[in-house]
């Protein structure tokens, strides 16, 4: 990665980069302003004040855009597309009545968090949880536990892959951002999520279950599923995972080939490019998931087309992130960062969460926490090895979780579909994302001592 060379003094740099984070902050929070044009005015400031010609700074953010929305923004499209299939087909049912179904009550909490990480890996977090709620109420009715036993479960593996494992916005931008390897990321991320998962999952959950003790609702009654055109379970297992097995299996060739010239190993990094990778997996669902599940053409059309008008905030955040991104590189407040972090002899990963952490506070996004602390980022990442690259990726994922309070889309969803109070959300959501954020952390800083 080139190193920049600063535009202006390190005073000029620090106070034009706190000037665009607050600006961003203070538009998100007390304007109200949408994020996409947020993080467009943050990325003009920093140019601006630092000093930079407004046509270079125009220049800087629009080459970011584009680059960010070719890579990232592709990736994004896919994996809605491929979401949208799982639900649309009955396949995401499958998975939680065949999981559920054949858990007892003390293994049902265990089975949710299953259940919420399974169909987290492909689907956004609001996505899954409309999908989940009607199926968390009635499991705690069957259980005769209160909803926050098993409902907290299932939240936590939902936002576990949220904010841990590819193709979702978050990881998939500070991987693109960090030039971090994807395949071991991804394997990564899920040696992370699955011991946080469990912690935030299952075991605070059943704590969480005795300070707030809400009995579902029976005013949303489940509605009849129709079994008969579902996809199998195994077959719906195999298809979800697919993408995963093709990035992954990418990975292990590139650890065990040495030759870039062999076939298989050129094979490998096409199948197992993201873009590949999730492209295939969307071909193969539009059968397994649409052909075998009973949908004629037209259906089929609509149902992948109908994917994409939901996410298009989501894409435009993203890239206008990557356009505030490559200012703030351009400027050289990476490579000032860098200097003085390594001079500071601060852990790069905590660094890395703390960051995020603080700006997931300040604006109540996950996705703009990871854009903007990756950014601040990218020079601390220069002569780290691949594992530590993305291990910086899963820190910055982690702190991007910390806290969800009253400035996150997040903590209304959870608190209306749950009918908490504002003091029982904080008790039971809020906490357990920061369980969530600190357990991850403290899994990452334990790996990065092994790698």
């Amino acid at each position: 990665m080139d190193v920049v060379d600063p535009v202006a003094p390190g005073w000029q740099l620090i106070v034009a980069a706190l000037a665009a984070i607050a600006l961003i902050v203070v538009l998100i929070t007390l304007v109200k302003l949408h994020p996409f044009l947020a993080l467009i005015l943050g990325g003009l400031t920093v140019g601006i004040v630092a000093g930079e010609n407004v046509n270079d700074v125009l220049a800087s953010f629009t080459a970011g855009f584009g680059s960010t929305a070719a890579g990232v923004g592709a990736l994004i499209a896919l994996g809605a597309m491929f979401a949208k299939l799982l639900a649309d087909s009955g396949g995401a049912d499958q998975i939680v009545d065949t999981i559920v179904g054949r858990a007892s009550g003390r293994m049902l909490p265990w089975a949710m968090a299953a259940v919420g990480a399974i169909i987290g890996l492909p689907m956004f977090f609001e996505i899954g949880l409309v999908l989940l709620m009607p199926v968390i109420y009635l499991v705690s009715r069957r259980a005769q536990v209160s909803l926050i036993t098993v409902g907290i479960p299932a939240l936590a593996g939902l936002s576990a892959m949220h904010g841990f494992v590819p193709p979702h916005p978050g990881p998939v931008t500070a991987i693109d951002y960090l030039h971090a390897d994807l395949g071991v990321t991804l394997a990564l991320g899920l040696v992370v999520a699955i011991p946080t998962v469990i912690v935030a999952g299952p075991l605070f959950g059943r704590l969480a279950g005795t300070w707030v003790v809400i009995d579902a609702p029976t005013t949303w009654e489940t509605e009849e599923r129709d079994a008969t055109t579902r996809p199998s379970f195994g077959v719906t297992i195999a298809t979800v995972l697919l993408p995963v097995v093709l990035m992954l299996g990418k990975a292990i060739l590139d650890i065990v080939i040495d030759d870039t010239d062999s076939t298989v190993q050129q094979v490998g990094d096409v199948i197992g490019n993201p873009f590949v990778a999730l492209l295939i997996s969307v071909l193969v669902a539009m059968y397994t998931f649409g052909v075998r599940a009973g949908m004629d053409r037209q259906k089929l059309s609509d149902t992948v087309a109908s994917a994409l008008p939901p996410i298009a905030g989501i894409l435009l955040i993203v890239s206008a992130g990557g356009g505030f991104k490559q200012v703030l590189v351009d400027t050289g407040i990476g490579t000032l960062l860098a200097d003085w972090a390594k001079d500071a002899n601060i852990s790069v990963l905590l660094l890395a969460w703390v960051l995020a952490v603080l700006i997931r506070l300040a604006t109540g996004s996950a996705t703009v926490a990871t854009i903007t602390a990756s950014s601040l980022m990218i020079g601390l990442v220069d002569g780290l090895s691949t594992g530590e690259t993305s291990l910086v990726v899963l820190a910055v994922g982690a702190g991007s979780l910390f806290f969800s309070h009253v400035n996150d889309a997040g903590f209304w969803l959870v608190k209306e579909y749950f009918g908490m109070t504002v003091g029982q959300t904080v008790k039971t959501w809020s906490l357990m994302e920061t369980v969530l954020s600190v357990t991850g952390l403290v899994v990452v800083l334990l790996l990065g001592i092994v790698i």
